[in-house]
């Protein structure tokens, strides 16, 4: 056959896999879009229905500001909060409180808000790593683990690629995704070279050390003020001392070897008792770090790279 007819196919065929892929990237996003105009709209609808006072301007751009998303998905929302009669346009088209809203004067009515949407890579890594811990291989076949949580096919898939760059999964060419047991040796070696760098990065990172900074990580790592609930502990004191360190080979040993560990260690920081222990080894180091006393900040960074690691000692966590 001629040489253009070939050139011809293949030209064709590549605008159908790329108009294909445009076509999965296109109902992801919409889906995501959805998912978060969905948030906005019933978390509107709950405070406009108790009588609430807005923390911000009625506007698109408040609101999109208040919910750090774009616009499109504010403008979906107050969309059907018109439709629905919760708000409605006065003036120069401002939005406004519609008078049929179900708001009381002079009182308030409960209305819970609705749970933030999550993002699925966070579910589906925190999955995987418990999974992990079994030790064994483990196969995963995209059609099932997208059904199983309730996504596309093409978005799983983006998932399981990332995971992969994340060190938690590996591609098994005709035969899918394996995910990598999660082995002790493997930790201990990883903890060790990591103690090594961490304490270099700390020395080479003193004398450029932000006090402002330092005492802004120390507030973020406060004690807990409640006995209940989920804690959220804030690790970015390592990424702090690692990148002040300016060392691009530290730097690149933690960007292609740590990520599967951050990945544990944050599952591993679902457990409260473990999540307060890692904030208050975090306030030691850094009051360490504020008053200048090194060969402490040391010790304690050592302490706290090789201690508190439940799944060293077979602990398991829901």
């Amino acid at each position: 056959m001629p040489r253009e007819w070939y050139e011809q196919s293949a030209a064709r065929y590549l605008f159908d896999f790329v108009a294909k892929v445009l076509v999965f990237v296109a109902e992801d996003k919409y889906a995501v879009d959805m998912s978060i105009t969905s948030y906005i709209k019933n978390d509107l609808a709950a405070q406009l229905r108790s009588g609430w006072e807005s923390p911000v301007q009625l506007t698109l751009d408040s609101l999109a500001g208040h919910y750090k998303v774009s616009l499109t998905p504010v403008r979906a929302a107050v969309a059907e909060l018109i439709e629905e009669g919760l708000l409605e346009k006065g003036e120069n088209n401002r939005l406004a409180v519609a008078c049929s809203s179900g708001k009381r004067p002079g009182g308030h009515r409960e209305h819970p808000s609705p749970e933030p949407p999550r993002d699925p890579y966070d579910v589906i890594a925190n999955d995987l790593v418990q999974l992990s811990l079994g030790g064994e291989p483990v196969y995963l076949r995209e059609e099932v683990t997208a059904e199983k949580y309730g996504i596309s096919r093409s978005a799983i898939r983006n998932i399981l690629h990332r995971l992969a760059g994340e060190g938690v999964l590996d591609h098994i060419p005709r035969r899918g995704w394996r995910l990598r047991p999660f082995r002790h040796d493997d930790l201990l070696a990883f903890i060790e070279v990591r103690e090594a760098l961490e304490l270099k990065a700390l020395e080479l990172a003193r004398p450029k050390l932000d006090t402002g900074e330092l005492e802004r990580l120390l507030e973020l790592n406060a004690a807990p003020t409640s006995a209940g609930g989920e804690l959220c502990v804030n690790e970015s004191l390592h990424e702090y001392l690692i990148v002040t360190a300016g060392n691009t080979y530290i730097q690149d040993f933690f960007d292609r070897q740590g990520r599967y560990y951050k990945l544990l260690f944050v599952w591993e920081d679902r457990n409260r008792a473990v999540a307060i222990e890692t904030m208050r080894q975090h306030r030691e180091i850094l009051t360490a770090l504020l008053t200048r006393n090194w060969s402490a900040a040391r010790k304690s960074l050592s302490h706290h790279i090789r201690d508190n690691h439940p799944v060293l000692s077979g602990e398991r966590k829901s």
